[in-house]
């Protein structure tokens, strides 16, 4: 049985795996994790690799909306679980270099989610005495010359 933090970096992996895919970064990050699921064994690599195209695909599919949140949730437990079966079979001395490996892995996918922009365009309101409230970052625009 895996203790709790090992079940968190799975967790974060399992993320890591449906953020990534559709990105500019999913080649490496697909790469990464076929060479941490493969072990150093060709076939196995090839076979992660099939399967991690496999998920991009079915992702892909899915296209946005409520359907597209189901399947995003299962991907992300389906890569979570296989990567707890991972660490639960390794012995302790190459659990922690996959432990590294993995949390590199979900690095460089979190660092290639995509930003959200939120552009509100207040060009034909009028204000007076009024107050703009928000958190973030914030660009505010005085258009009074138009």
């Amino acid at each position: 049985m895996l203790v709790e933090g090992l079940i968190a970096v799975a967790a974060a992996g399992g993320t890591a795996v449906v953020q990534a895919a559709g990105t500019d970064a999913w080649n490496g990050i697909r790469e990464g994790f076929a060479r941490l699921f493969g072990r150093g064994e060709p076939g196995r690599e090839r076979a992660e690799l099939e399967r991690l195209d496999q998920t991009r695909s079915v992702l892909d599919a899915a296209g946005e909306g409520d359907d597209a949140q189901r399947v995003q949730i299962a991907q992300v437990a389906r890569w979570q679980t296989r990567l707890e079966t991972l660490l639960e079979e390794l012995p302790a001395e190459e659990k922690q270099l996959v432990v590294v490996e993995l949390q590199a892995l979900v690095a460089q996918a979190e660092a290639a989610k995509p930003t959200e922009t939120v552009h509100n365009d207040f060009s034909q309101a009028s204000f007076t005495n009024s107050q703009v409230l928000g958190s973030g970052t914030m660009t505010v625009t005085n258009n009074y010359d138009k």
